[in-house]
């Protein structure tokens, strides 16, 4: 039998060694979840929410109804003005990410990879906008092609992900900051507290309200939104509609 070219070895070593170095940061860099949060006890109350995975991109999808009592128990007047603003539709979607790319690039195929490079990679990171969407449609048809994660949170939990939610809402005098149209249907976005970069991405936002619930959360494998499915679905966190 002959064996392998040295060189062919040597590459198959390479691999290995990166996937268990790989697997090895994903592991130390995990944050456990709240079992006090997530998942729900038996019998208790739940809030449904859902991730919206694209291509490149994932926000959440709230029931509006739930937001705003979160929100208006709270006292936290920015969000409840972005809530009512929307109060038409029984969901909204909302995601987080690079003010200029974000706002400059609203499918794939528009894809700048100066834009998506300096996003990233810019010392210090660079500024956050919120994108808000009112949603009357079903999950499935306001976002077809996208993958959709169902998760029943705990009320305490959803909560919790409303108070995060509110933090990242930038106000002055106690109002959101409108910063134009959305990029699809009923949509704004708003200024956002936070920086973006290469180690804190949309995906990282979608997974820390999640993690603000009580759900454990990957950072490494949450960078992008397979992996950020993938996290789930590998912690057992996938529930059925």
């Amino acid at each position: 039998m002959r064996r392998l070219p040295r060189i062919v070895r040597w590459a198959a070593l390479l691999v290995l060694t990166l996937a268990l170095a790989l697997a090895s940061a994903a592991w130390l860099t995990a944050r456990p979840g709240d079992p006090g949060l997530y998942p729900p006890a038996p019998g208790a109350e739940t809030v449904t929410v859902r991730l919206v995975a694209q291509a490149w991109h994932s926000g959440l999808l709230l029931p509006r109804a739930d937001l705003a009592r979160a929100a208006a128990e709270a006292a936290d007047g920015a969000l409840v003005e972005v809530v009512e603003r929307f109060r038409a539709y029984p969901a909204l979607e909302i995601g987080w990410g690079d003010a200029g790319f974000y706002r400059a690039v609203p499918t794939l195929d528009a894809l700048d990879w100066r834009l998506a490079l300096r996003a990233l990679f810019t010392p210090g990171g660079r500024p956050a906008v919120l994108h808000v969407v009112g949603v009357a449609a079903s999950p499935e048809a306001a976002f077809p092609g996208a993958e959709i994660v169902t998760l029943r949170l705990s009320r305490a939990g959803f909560d919790r992900l409303a108070a995060a939610l509110g933090r990242a809402v930038t106000a002055r005098d106690g109002h959101p900051v409108i910063l134009g149209p959305g990029l699809y249907g009923p949509s704004l976005f708003y200024a956002a507290e936070g920086r973006f970069g290469l180690h804190n991405v949309c995906n990282h936002w979608s997974a820390g309200l999640l993690h603000d619930a009580g759900l454990p959360m990957t950072p490494l494998l949450d960078t992008l939104p397979r992996g950020l499915v993938l996290d789930l679905a590998w912690r057992g966190a996938l529930q059925s509609p």
